[in-house]
């Protein structure tokens, strides 16, 4: 069985990340779905955003999280916030997978912000959450589908002792283990593995039988795996 493609930030490769182009691309080029990171703001609105300042757009390193979300979108207006990338995923019928960043001054609000908004898309798309924190995923076990995203020095720690359904290597890890894939699947877990942009790294997911990949190139994916 082909992995599903799923657009790491968007189509990244051809637009600004996590940006309502990149996303609108990623549907253009036909992904299963979206990845996206998440954070709150100082007033809570949950953005999509990788990094813990905004030090790449305007040069600050002041916090995300001591920023209101009028002053985080005059610094940069192509900021999208959660619930207006769920929407293009509930139009276009694309699952999404949200990482929560870690460690943040919130703590797990953010976990309960995110389940609070999948609890009114269930319906509709599914949606993930994931993490490289145990704590993050274990607070939410019960209330959404998760994914136990690993470290190199305590993957095979987390992997072992997490309650995710799904495990979330990086592609450089699955290079050198790729027995993780048999491991996954005989505890009845799939794998999650990012970012995988070559051609020879998407070749060997399909090859491991990896589940779900994620890529900043949705088109190549689909051409190398051979979707119509």
């Amino acid at each position: 069985m082909k992995p599903k493609i799923f657009a790491h930030r968007g189509a990244s490769h051809d637009f600004p990340e996590h940006t309502r182009a990149a996303y609108m691309a990623a549907v253009e080029q036909d992904c299963d779905g979206f990845e996206c990171d998440v954070r709150l703001s100082k007033d809570g609105a949950p953005i999509l955003w990788h990094d813990p300042s905004l030090r790449k757009i305007n040069g600050s390193s002041q916090p995300i999280a001591s920023l209101l979300f009028q002053e985080i979108q005059n610094s940069y207006p192509e900021i999208m916030t959660l619930p207006e990338l769920l929407s293009i995923a509930v139009k276009f019928k694309k699952d999404v997978a949200i990482e929560t960043k870690h460690p943040v001054p919130s703590g797990r609000e953010v976990e309960e912000v995110v389940t609070r908004l999948a609890r009114n898309f269930k319906n509709d798309i599914n949606i993930s959450l994931m993490s490289f924190s145990w704590f993050a995923i274990e607070s939410v076990r019960s209330e959404i589908e998760t994914t136990m995203l690993l470290h190199d020095f305590t993957g095979k720690m987390a992997s072992r002792f997490t309650s995710a359904q799904n495990l979330g290597p990086n592609i450089g890890t699955l290079r050198r283990e790729p027995e993780l894939i048999k491991e996954a699947h005989a505890q009845g877990k799939k794998l999650f593995v990012w970012t995988v942009d070559t051609v020879e790294d998407l070749e060997l997911c399909a090859h491991l039988e990896v589940d779900v990949i994620a890529t900043n190139k949705p088109s190549l994916a689909r051409k190398v795996l051979g979707y119509p």
